[in-house]
Formats: structure tokens, C-alpha cells, sequence
């Protein structure tokens, strides 16, 4: 892939101000072109999903955050598309039970995160302790401070376990987001998404957006990096994800085949071993079945 890619990862450390990105940015592509792009990123998503489902030496961790109908659930649906089912599975943080809020508010993330050779989508996450508990002062401002080093840890654990992590924000306007949830009332099929919530959200816009800057300058590492994701246009949404998940993994090929390979010989070896003992036990059998395989 010759061209710039479509998303770059946020830089840390500097001031993030979300009113700078467009959210309706498609990268000047064509909604046509975009989507035969994304069935071609899609395929290939699929072979290296595959490779690191086979492989097992990693795991794949996606957390999509963003607001009240950005497109979460949009997205996940578009991944898992192109997703093994026995090998990915899907994760949603809701209200922390009783039993989750007696433990540190990592303790629910990290008994749902990947294992190798497994991908998991994370809709919503642990950032919702620092995005949801902040706008809602469900706990004092030293608390919710102190989550995002203990989340740079967390997710620096995590990589240095193999766990390949990749977050994206889904920014959309503030004017898609209403007519998305205007939508939701009129068609039958999406009435299972109305939630008054959503509504109550709304004139806290200013105070999430907020959040959501602090969030991405103070939690974005190298290892763990956030995108920034143009969601006012499903598809375009849909093609940059998944470009980037292919953008990730792409590195990996080359070693989970040649891992691959070696497993192979190993179980070619034991195979040859099974069958010389069981050739000494029934020669007439495997007599018989080497002549007709060599006709």
C-alpha cells in the first residue's frame, strides 16, 4: 500500500482537540471505490486472523469507545464479517455489577482480555473509568486521575504478552449522532437500541468531548496507540478500521507462517512415529494400504 494510510495514531502527549478533526472526512475516496477497497482489506484481515488464531504466539485486542450511536456496534458487526467465530468473540461494558465494583476497576477488563489466538472486541472498555465516571463524578477527580497511568500499565502488561492492542474513538457530530437516534425511533428492526439515556447524554456533549481529549493525550502509547476514527460515514468508518487492524497484523505474517511450518513437522513426526508402531502391531493392514496408495 503505496498511499498515505487513512488513519495515524494520536500523538501522546500533545493537546488533543477533537473540533480539529472532521468527522465526516472520507480522505477524498469514494464511497463506490471505498467499499471494494474494504472487501479486498477484508479478505485479507480474514488470512491473517486465521495465521494468529493457527499460530497461537498472539492475541488481538480491539476497543472501539465512543459516544452514543457513533457506530460501535456498526463496526464490530463489519470485523467480525471477516472474523473466525471460533476464534473472536465480542465483550460489552455495561453498568459494573456488585460484584465488579468490590474489586479494583481493572479486575472485570483483565478476565475478558484475549488469549493467544484469540481476538476480542471490546465495545466499550476500561476507559469508560475515566470517561463515564469522570462526567458522571462517580468518583472523586483523584480516583479517575489515577486510572490513566494504572491503564498505560495495564495495556503495557498486556503487550508485553503478546496481546496486540489497538483502540479507536469513534468521532462523530455532533448533528449524526441526533439524527442516528431520531432514526433508531422510527424503524421497528433498530427499537431494541432506544435507551433515554442516550438522550440524557446529550447536553453533556461538552464535558465528554473533554473527557475524550484528556483521555487520548494521556493513554495513548506506542504500544497501545488510539485512533481516531471519521465515523459520520459508516463505510468510510468500516474501511478505516479495518485497513489499520491489516496494517497491524501484516508484520506478523511472515513468522506465524514459518511457525506454522514448524508445527507442521512436529506433528508430521509423530505421525510417522504413530504409524511405525502401529504398523509392528498390524503389518497385513498397512501392507495392504501401501499398495493401493502406490496403485
Amino acid at each position: 500500500m503505496s498511499r498515505h494510510p487513512y488513519l495515524d495514531p494520536i500523538d501522546s502527549g500533545n493537546k488533543v482537540k477533537l473540533d480539529d478533526y472532521d468527522p465526516a472526512d472520507t480522505s477524498g475516496v469514494e464511497k463506490h471505490d471505498g467499499e471494494e477497497e474494504l472487501d479486498k482489506l477484508g479478505q485479507e484481515f480474514a488470512e491473517l486472523g486465521n495465521l494468529l488464531t493457527y499460530a497461537g504466539t498472539h492475541a488481538l485486542l480491539i476497543v472501539l469507545q465512543g459516544r452514543d450511536a457513533s457506530g460501535k456496534d456498526g463496526a464490530i458487526r463489519k470485523i467480525l464479517e471477516f472474523s473466525n467465530i471460533q476464534s473472536a468473540y465480542v465483550h460489552p461494558f455495561k453498568v459494573p455489577t456488585a460484584e465488579e465494583t468490590a474489586h479494583d476497576f481493572l479486575w472485570r477488563v483483565h478476565r475478558v482480555t484475549p488469549a493467544r489466538g484469540q481476538i476480542a472486541l471490546f465495545n466499550r472498555s476500561h476507559y469508560e473509568d475515566v470517561i463515564a465516571a469522570r462526567v458522571h463524578q462517580l468518583v472523586p477527580p483523584r480516583v479517575w486521575k489515577a486510572r490513566f497511568a494504572q491503564i498505560n500499565d495495564f495495556e503495557r502488561l498486556l503487550t508485553a504478552n503478546d496481546v496486540i492492542v489497538l483502540k479507536f474513538f469513534l468521532h462523530v457530530s455532533r448533528e449524526e449522532q441526533v439524527e442516528r437516534l431520531l432514526d433508531r425511533e422510527k424503524d421497528p428492526r433498530t427499537a431494541w437500541k432506544l435507551n433515554p439515556g442516550d438522550w440524557r447524554e446529550l447536553p453533556l456533549w461538552d464535558e465528554v468531548t473533554e473527557a475524550y481529549e484528556d483521555l487520548l493525550r494521556r493513554c495513548g502509547t506506542p504500544e497501545a496507540p488510539w485512533y481516531l476514527v471519521p465515523a459520520d460515514k459508516k463505510w468510510f468508518r468500516n474501511l478505516a478500521i479495518l485497513e489499520r487492524l491489516v496494517l497491524a497484523l501484516r508484520p506478523y505474517r511472515s513468522a506465524w507462517v514459518d511457525h506454522l511450518k514448524e508445527m507442521g513437522k512436529e506433528a508430521m513426526k509423530e505421525i510417522r512415529a504413530l504409524r511405525e508402531q502401529m504398523a509392528k502391531k498390524d503389518p497385513d493392514l498397512f501392507e495392504e494400504k501401501k499398495r493401493k496408495h502406490h496403485g
